[in-house]
């Protein structure tokens, strides 16, 4: 079985971490994990400390970005075959993680948690950016991607590796997108995600329509002036 890191990046997420984390520990402790503390100014990194969670705790907040790089590259530098990005909200549900695992190893170098791959996409407000982006991205790779926006996304080694070393590597549809045009294999599996039952999202209205927008014009023009660089300026090393 492929070598899995489950990466948690948490920004004051202290109601929900405990339940997320515990409920890895306990029902899939085949997997490793490493929680992100980005810079969270409530007592998420202190109830990490006080449960023994392994943690990397950065010293101010880097953004989602910023603290899935560095679980990134945690797992890479650990020798890691391959990487999961997991909320630390408890929306995503580790049930699907195997059938992910599976997409990988038939030669997928992403695998997206998909709520819509088998389930129709609700024709609503909320869901019209998630339809804008799924247009953008098929209008400029010829792949349809149902859940441009999910964060359950699963990499391979040496999408790990990539994401790790390079500047403007979010986890984030436009760059899903660029990846796409430049022959990575993006797969989906079909899951169920729960909803948020403490904390509170950063993304209200306001914000959700600046990152749809974002994400939009990002995919159909700067993407195409990215320049691509996939060489590993490291050896692998324990940290």
């Amino acid at each position: 079985m492929a070598k899995l890191l489950i990466v948690i990046p948490a920004f004051n997420e202290q109601e929900n971490i405990v339940r997320v984390v515990d409920d890895l520990v306990a029902r899939y402790p085949q997997y490793d994990y490493v929680v992100i503390n980005d810079g969270s100014r409530d007592h998420t990194a202190a109830l990490c400390r006080r449960h023994g969670y392994r943690m990397i705790d950065l010293p101010v907040n880097l953004g989602l970005a910023g603290a899935f790089q560095t679980g990134l590259r945690y797992a890479a530098e650990n020798g890691y075959d391959c990487a999961l990005q997991f909320d630390a909200d408890g929306q995503h549900r580790p049930e699907y993680i195997q059938p992910m695992l599976e997409k990988l190893e038939e030669g997928a170098d992403i695998v997206i948690g998909s709520r819509f791959l088998t389930v129709r996409k609700p024709k609503s407000l909320r869901m019209l950016g998630s339809y804008l982006i799924s247009w953008a991205i098929r209008l400029t790779t010829g792949q349809a991607i149902c859940d441009p926006t999910s964060g359950m996304r699963m990499f391979n080694r040496a999408m790990l590796e990539e994401f790790s070393t390079n500047l403007n590597y979010g986890p984030e549809p436009d760059t899903i997108s660029y990846l796409i045009k430049n022959g990575a294999v993006v797969r989906e599996v079909q899951v169920e995600m729960g909803e948020r039952t403490a904390g509170k999202s950063y993304l209200n209205f306001v914000r959700s329509v600046e990152y749809m927008t974002k994400m939009g014009l990002s995919i159909l023009l700067i993407q195409w002036f990215r320049k691509r660089d996939t060489d590993s300026p490291y050896a692998e090393r324990s940290v």
